[in-house]
């Protein structure tokens, strides 16, 4: 009888573990993916490590139990012992639990010491979260961009099917190049975001006034997406993150192109301060501006949200005066959601966007301005008319 209770013990602890590992060994939603870089395949060996050691001392202490209440059930006339102490038990399930937690945590100190390393890498990106959206800079290469989303409101509406992407698709990606070790310095213009790519095991706050630093070396081509995870506002969902990691001479070649990118988009933002569009051209661009950087705050139709984003629509700082719109927008509103756009957007977009705020919804100033306007309000901001910002900030927040 005693043979058979043990084999009923074994047996029921060998089923527990077999029916759970085809779940553990599976590439499967319901376990942490091993991801495509070194950093990744350590977490992941140290998770299943972790896992392994779990699974087997739930073998033991439940083989244990079974088998006591199997052996010593009432129905076979056991007797409970009589005693209230074994100094060799308490030593034992003292000197046990102390070697089990020394053996996670050795390597599992190894791996944050090397989570935490950045020494030693070969390009160094800033990454700045601001509501919402990314802002990408390459260290030494004079190449920046921000990354919006770039699921269709139509999607988002439900008017068009979602794909395969939703909500975690961007405008311009980060472009990675494989087999280098590549440094991200994070922070923050705003709010606390946090930069999480799951395949490369890289999850970091960005605080506004402080730097943090992570790494990855990517193994394999491809691309590989994230997202904020840390509710930041409104819009959380809306900051995708995504990745493309390309092989090295791809990523040099990718490099050169943006910097001549670079180039002539400063030769454009200049030719456009000699350019006179229509109010029709300005508002086709200003349309779409709109979309991008202003309608997740103050909607698509410039009604707003009250209480928390100020309407457009009728606004007084649309229908006032133009040099107070243009501040408004290019240095923003401190204490407010109200970001700066004088980094984010040339003069030619802020031209557009002015102008399409005055002359959309029913506003119809007929106002036109050119991005030669908007650069006179910034020369003179930033020479002779000292305190002027600050006055027109003030007038904007009464209008406001």
């Amino acid at each position: 009888m005693k043979r058979l209770l043990v084999r009923l013990a074994w047996l029921l602890n060998s089923f527990v573990v077999l029916s759970i590992s085809p779940w553990v060994n599976a590439s499967s939603e319901y376990n942490m993916t091993q991801g495509v870089t070194e950093i990744s395949g350590q977490v992941y060996e140290l998770h299943m490590l972790i896992f392994y050691i779990c699974c087997a001392i739930a073998f033991v202490v439940f083989g244990v139990m079974f088998y006591s209440i199997l052996r010593h059930r009432k129905s076979k006339g056991a007797v409970a012992a009589h005693f209230h102490e074994s100094t060799k038990v308490e030593i034992l399930w003292t000197i046990i639990p102390i070697i089990i937690l020394i053996a996670m945590a050795i390597p599992a100190t190894k791996t944050l010491i090397a989570m935490e390393d950045t020494s030693q890498s070969e390009l160094t990106v800033k990454i700045t979260g601001s509501q919402w959206k990314w802002h990408y800079s390459y260290f030494g290469e004079d190449v920046e961009f921000f990354s919006l989303l770039a699921t269709s409101d139509k999607e988002i509406e439900g008017i068009e099917v979602k794909g395969a992407h939703y909500l975690l698709e961007v405008d311009k990606p980060l472009v990675l190049p494989v087999d280098r070790k590549v440094r991200f310095l994070m922070t923050s213009d705003d709010v606390i975001h946090s930069w999480w790519v799951p395949a490369f095991a890289v999850k970091k706050d960005t605080i506004p006034g402080f730097i943090n630093e992570a790494w990855t070396k990517i193994d394999e081509p491809g691309v590989y997406r994230g997202q904020c995870a840390e509710l930041c506002g409104r819009a959380h969902g809306f900051m995708p993150i995504v990745v493309h990691a390309m092989a090295e001479d791809e990523f040099d070649a990718w490099l050169a192109e943006q910097k001549e990118l670079t180039i002539a988009a400063q030769q454009a933002a200049q030719d456009a301060l000699d350019a006179s569009l229509s109010l029709e051209e300005l508002n086709t661009i200003g349309e779409e501006v709109y979309k991008t950087r202003c309608a997740v705050c103050h909607q698509a139709n410039g009604e707003g949200i009250p209480g928390a984003f100020p309407a457009i629509k009728g606004s007084p700082v649309a229908l006032g005066d133009v040099d107070v719109h243009i501040d408004t927008i290019v240095y923003g509103r401190g204490g407010t959601a109200m970001q700066a756009f004088d980094n984010q957007l040339t003069e030619k977009e802020i031209a557009a966007v002015v102008t399409y705020q005055r002359n959309a919804w029913g506003n119809d100033t007929g106002d036109v301005v050119q991005a030669s306007d908007v650069n006179a309000y910034k020369v003179k901001q930033s020479g002779g008319a000292e305190g002027s910002a600050d006055e027109a900030q003030s007038d904007a927040k009464e209008q406001l």
